[in-house]
């Protein structure tokens, strides 16, 4: 087993290199996230210190690729993150790993900005998967297509997934170009396919035989090129970080955290802990009672726990008490989805839930909200992203619409209600650091602390 060679000290601002590479795909659905946390596995298996970034918003996938991984993963995108922060993500993670992953969202070019654009910017090198499924020599024109539709892209190959036998890999072999690098194939592996719902990948805490699926997806990855360590990449240092003040300094913030409330980013709490904040823990399906100055309820999935929620009598007392004092409550998509009087799934099962913003919600069997947005507040503009199967009503007017980065366009709208902020925005803190504080603040504070 090598040993993992010794890193720089963190505190050193010089470029650091790092063995790097973006796995990505010709589309949605071709096995990516299957990929890369088995390849982290197998890297993670081998002694190395493995670090995975995924491309875009996603909560999901992180789940299973820090399971993999065995260390957080949070997400890189030059339009929510940004640019100069997943500079500093990636130059953080080349101190102190053996190996960088980065996995893309949907195809390699598809979106604005697009995984091509983040590879190029930070000059990860690209490997490819096809699913390769119904699929001979014209494997080979489609994966031509991937290595060279932006000349400035540096490609380190092509690997075929779910191939269906040794005769089916050679015919694929035989339609390759002799320019392109074949990184291998993957059997079609049923037993470790990664199961879906609604929202994308079931929870890493729900698959309960996870690490034997990783585990066998890293066994197959010994038998391809991407067994090897990628060449190391040089990653420039970032500027310098603004030092963050002390505003939620004494506070305590209570965060929801169970099966129906997961959908939160690390990176998220990291800059409540910048900022002084005290974090803690506790669970609406289970908990009797929470006690906080101001309380952070995520996205997740509610409407799989309907009966739980409505019989913890306990926690929604404490939450509507919360709230009676003046103390400030948060919430985004699923969390906003508890807080109204009914929530209806799609099987036409409904129930009672918090009571503490007035209205309804109910699900749909379809995409209702997808998109990046921002949101204008007063203390600045933080960036996001929609992605609900639900739809909700209520009276409360909002007091400022989501601005959709696609076409400019009015989008998800954000409630406030007494002490209560509240919208289907997952919001990712670190782009508007200011604003992101003030909603943990009760309004006095909010003004006595603005820049």
């Amino acid at each position: 087993m090598p040993m993992p060679v010794p890193k720089p000290p963190l505190s050193d601002p010089a470029p650091r290199q790092c063995p790097a590479l973006f796995l990505t795909a010709s589309a949605s659905g071709q096995g990516k996230t299957t990929l890369v946390a088995g390849l982290a596995r197998y890297h993670q298996r081998q002694g190395r210190r493995v670090r995975v970034f995924k491309t875009g918003p996603d909560f999901l996938d992180p789940m299973i690729l820090s399971r993999a991984s065995a260390a957080t993963v949070g997400p890189l995108d030059l339009w929510m993150v940004g640019e100069s922060n997943c500079r500093r993500k990636l130059w953080e993670a080349a101190g102190e790993a053996d190996l960088i992953l980065v996995e893309g969202a949907m195809g390699l070019f598809d979106g604005v900005p697009s995984g091509a654009d983040l590879a190029e910017t930070f000059g990860i090198p690209v490997a490819a998967l096809i699913d390769a499924r119904g699929m001979g020599q014209t494997f080979g024109a489609l994966a031509l297509g991937l290595a060279t539709y932006r000349p400035a892209l540096s490609f380190a190959g092509i690997l075929a997934n779910r191939v269906a036998s040794p005769r089916h890999e050679e015919m694929i072999r035989g339609g390759l170009p002799p320019r392109l690098r074949y990184l291998g194939a993957m059997p079609r592996l049923a037993e470790a396919e990664l199961p879906s719902r609604h929202l994308g990948l079931v929870q890493a805490e729900e698959i309960a035989d996870l690490d034997a699926r990783l585990d066998l997806i890293a066994d197959r990855i010994g038998d391809t090129a991407l067994a090897e360590l990628p060449a190391p990449i040089r990653f420039a240092p970032p500027a310098e970080s603004p030092v963050l003040p002390g505003r939620l300094a004494g506070r305590r913030i209570a965060i929801a955290r169970d099966a129906a409330f997961s959908f939160i980013y690390e990176d998220n709490l990291r800059l409540l802990k910048e900022f002084g904040a005290e974090l803690s823990f506790f669970s609406p399906l289970a908990d009797p009672d929470v006690g906080a100055d101001a309380i952070y309820l995520p996205g997740g999935y509610p409407e799989l726990h309907l009966h739980a929620l409505a019989s913890n009598a306990g926690i929604k007392d404490a939450l509507s008490r919360h709230l009676a004092e003046g103390r400030p409550l948060y919430a985004e998509c699923g969390g906003m989805l508890y807080l109204l009087d009914r929530l209806t799934d799609r099987s036409g099962n409904s129930a009672e839930l918090a009571g503490l913003l007035p209205g309804s919600g109910r699900m749909c069997q379809r995409l209702a909200g997808l998109g990046m947005q921002s949101l204008d507040l007063p203390q600045g503009c933080l960036r996001g992203h929609s992605f609900h199967h639900s739809t909700m009503e209520t009276p409360v007017e909002p007091v400022a619409l989501g601005k959709r980065r696609s076409d400019g366009r009015a989008g998800e709208p954000y409630y406030r209600h007494g002490a209560l902020r509240a919208s289907y925005l997952h919001l990712y803190f670190p782009s508007a650091p200011a604003a992101a504080a003030a909603l943990f603040l009760p309004d006095r504070d909010i003004t006595a602390h603005a820049p």
